[in-house]
């Protein structure tokens, strides 16, 4: 169990105890507004067997600690420490699909292996390096890393989903189109290692301590406060031979793609594209359709 939990498990039960009888809340339950829980907590709570339901109707759902978490709090049982994660481990290579750059991965290193966080902005055109490094990154974090995609992050909602993961690595592709409210989530964690919201009946207010790497084709729509929360670097444009040795460097040894088809498809690229990712699908749709067909209809002329 985190120390959040415990904490709020505590938090509820000197509330609990803090009640008039004759208050709605004693009642009928508190309200996860009364005790700053959000949606997420409360369910996993729930599913542990430590708040269950006192009330619910259309306009109020009330809820109790249970017995069991009554006795683990009366017993001490909330009190182990949680396991703690081993430092993480930054091979040297791991970006040698990454050509060039040395300075950015040089910075990349050092800011992964730092005790405190360092955020890091990959900025530039599209097609270049800038996923490639999320790429890496997310490879050596695993269950550490949260990956997230700017246009599509409020489908979970930042908020709740690093309370929940409490990831290590936080890692933003196409940052610039991250809506207002997860835009604001993530000044309050870069900024103090704080997650706080007051919006009415989800609270939150949570200790975080994550490193931010984000990309982003279009830096200045980003606001100047969270441009500055951000070390900044700026990515070139690759020349033709380096993208036909990042593509073959990639298939083979992320996609598992043998050296004369990775060769194939980095040669049929050649001057047709300079996105990886275009080569990923390619491979992946190869052994279906071959290159050429795979690449005419992925990638059509005119």
């Amino acid at each position: 169990m985190k120390q959040g939990d415990i904490e709020l498990l505590k938090r509820i039960a000197e509330l609990e105890d803090s009640l008039d009888p004759k208050s709605l809340a004693a009642k009928l339950g508190w309200r996860s507004r009364d005790v700053g829980v959000w949606p997420g907590t409360l369910t996993k709570l729930r599913m542990e067997g430590l708040v269950e339901d006192v009330y619910e109707s259309n306009t109020y759902h009330g809820y109790q600690l249970s017995t069991k978490a009554r006795a683990m709090l009366l017993t001490g049982e909330l009190s182990y420490p949680e396991p703690q994660y081993q430092k993480l481990e930054v091979p040297d290579d791991i970006f040698q699909d990454i050509i060039g750059h040395d300075d950015v991965k040089e910075l990349l290193r050092a800011c992964l292996a730092a005790e405190k966080p360092v955020h890091v902005l990959l900025t530039g055109p599209p097609a270049l390096a800038k996923t490639l490094f999320l790429w890496e990154i997310e490879r050596i974090g695993v269950e550490r890393a949260v990956w997230l995609v700017g246009s599509a992050t409020s489908k979970a909602g930042l908020w709740d989903l690093v309370a929940e993961r409490q990831p290590e690595l936080l890692l933003i592709d196409e940052m610039d189109k991250m809506n207002a409210a997860d835009t604001a989530a993530l000044l309050s964690i870069m900024e103090g290692g704080r997650l706080v919201r007051a919006k009415r009946g989800r609270e939150l207010d949570t200790k975080v301590e994550v490193k931010v790497i984000a990309a982003t084709n279009v830096e200045s729509r980003l606001s100047p406060e969270l441009r500055s929360r951000f070390a900044i670097r700026r990515l070139g444009v690759y020349r033709r031979e380096e993208f036909r040795t990042v593509v073959k460097g990639v298939l083979v040894r992320r996609e598992n793609v043998g050296a004369p088809l990775a060769e194939e498809i980095a040669q049929r690229l050649d001057g047709r594209s300079q996105d990886v990712r275009d080569a990923v699908r390619v491979a992946r749709l190869a052994p279906t359709l071959g290159v050429s067909r795979a690449i005419e209809l992925l990638l059509p002329r005119g």
